[in-house]
């Protein structure tokens, strides 16, 4: 029994073959639908992710995400955040690696990148959230930070809101040259602004910062919108936030999962009451969400392994559709389930040590 493996080149050629509208699209309604089935009871479990900081041209940390679907399968993502990745090792700064084994026998049956999937499957889950909690009419969208992140958080908006505008600040001069021809794709009208000028201008709002920890916030709470919408995605250390406490406190509060936010997202400068629902709450109840909308609403995006459990999925799938993918042989399953060591070759064999 071989490991399906989706390498760099799988992934990309899925989505040069099926298209990034189609791929987003695919993904934005599985974590519509999967979150539906989470706050239905019926959506399998997911711990809050564990690890370790560590030091990363600045501080970043490795971490483990699962997700256990009973009696069908368990995924587990490994991510690093490394902020100077780009600048020193001309690596991105969100590296992983997903893996899908069968919950029955532990069998490791699927093995992907995880960089693609991740950047997907958290601008995706901002559109679910975005779709729930911003006005329908939205039409300015605004992003604090250009990396790469900030690609997949616009993308996914393009998919559910007529955009008319897009203005974009980044303290990094290079990220932000960058990010119209990045985002080329989407034909949209895209300028760099001043924090202040984009924040006021916003419908929506997305935050996807390298900010460090106790450095923030990364705007101020003036002159915004009544309604704005703000996807908060940058928070991912304890210690590291990027919105302005005094923002939070007054505005209508969802997270993706709970125990991460308080730890580690914009929560951590609220506590559990000041979280008003959590994301799959509200797709399973859409009235909720839509009763915030004439107020500041924040979805506080801390990503959880079942975002990357549903875009595997989506990306196995696609990968079975179009004949993509290697079987490897990577685990020992002997024929002899009791043979610890694998049978060598006649040409194989080792000379006996001699003492010497």
């Amino acid at each position: 029994m071989t490991t399906l493996v989706l390498d760099a080149h799988d992934i990309s050629r899925i989505i040069g073959t099926v298209g990034r509208d189609a791929v987003m699209d695919r993904v934005i309604d599985a974590l519509d639908t999967a979150f539906t089935a989470l706050a239905h009871g019926t959506g399998g479990s997911t711990p809050a992710r564990g690890g370790f900081t560590r030091q990363a041209h600045g501080e970043g940390c490795l971490e483990w995400m699962p997700h256990h679907e009973p009696g069908s399968s368990v995924t587990i993502k490994t991510v690093a955040y490394s902020p100077g990745n780009p600048a020193h090792c001309a690596l991105p700064t969100i590296l992983g690696t997903v893996a899908r084994f069968d919950d029955i026998t532990g069998r490791l049956t699927a093995l992907a990148d995880g960089v693609v999937l991740t950047a997907i499957r958290t601008g995706a889950a901002s559109a679910v959230a975005s779709r729930l909690l911003a006005r329908p009419d939205s039409g300015v969208v605004g992003l604090i930070g250009a990396g790469a992140q900030a690609v997949t958080q616009l993308h996914a908006l393009s998919r559910v809101f007529d955009i008319r505008e897009v203005l974009v600040h980044d303290v990094n001069p290079g990220h932000l040259a960058t990010f119209p021809q990045r985002v080329g794709f989407l034909g949209l009208d895209v300028r760099a602004a001043a924090a202040a000028d984009v924040v006021a201008s916003a419908d929506i709002l997305c935050t996807a910062t390298s900010v460090e920890v106790g450095a923030g916030p990364v705007f101020d709470d003036v002159d915004l919108r009544e309604h704005l919408h703000v996807n908060a995605i940058g928070a991912d250390l304890p210690g590291k936030t990027e919105l302005p406490r005094s923002l939070l406190t007054r505005a209508f509060v969802c997270t993706d999962h709970v125990e991460q936010a308080l730890r580690e997202g914009e929560c951590q400068q609220l506590g559990a009451d000041g979280i008003g629902a959590r994301l799959p709450q509200l797709c399973a109840d859409p009235a909720t969400a839509h009763a915030q909308r004439a107020r500041t609403t924040v979805f506080d995006s801390t990503g959880f392994a079942l975002e990357d459990h549903v875009a595997l999925d989506v990306l196995l799938e696609l990968a079975t559709e179009l004949g993509l993918g290697t079987g490897l042989d990577i685990e020992y399953h002997p024929v002899d389930a009791l043979e610890v060591y694998p049978p060598l070759a006649a040409g194989d064999r080792l000379a006996p040590a001699t003492a010497g």
